[in-house]
């Protein structure tokens, strides 16, 4: 239980930063956004390849942090865009959880040699 608490801490503390680090005026900053976003995205998936799933989410927090700092509102987005990032999230996701259970399966099988 000690790990789960100190990895909600580092995760807790991470998007804090992150929060903190962004400007006052987020509508300024459309293009520096917009690169950021795709240099955690690119982050994100390294990580997901290494199977560095804890690091991944810690990136998706930062993600979604930058996200809401660079459009004010969530109003803005229209429904399809909404049900687009979404599909996204769980098609991430899924693949997160094959890997993991690939492993799993691994795990069990050098176990039972």
């Amino acid at each position: 239980m000690r790990f789960n608490g100190c990895c909600a801490l580092v995760i807790a503390i991470t998007v804090a930063g992150f929060a903190i680090a962004q400007p006052a005026n987020p509508m300024d900053n459309t293009a520096p956004c917009a690169a950021e976003k795709a240099d955690v995205e690119k982050r994100m998936e390294v990580a997901r390849s290494k199977g560095q799933m804890l690091l991944r989410r810690q990136l998706a927090d930062q993600l979604a942090t930058l996200q809401s700092s660079c459009h004010p509102t969530a109003a803005d987005e229209s429904r399809a865009a909404n049900i687009e990032r979404l599909e996204k999230e769980v098609r991430v996701l899924r693949a997160e959880l094959e890997a993991a259970e690939e492993r799993l399966h691994k795990l069990k099988g050098e176990a039972n040699r």
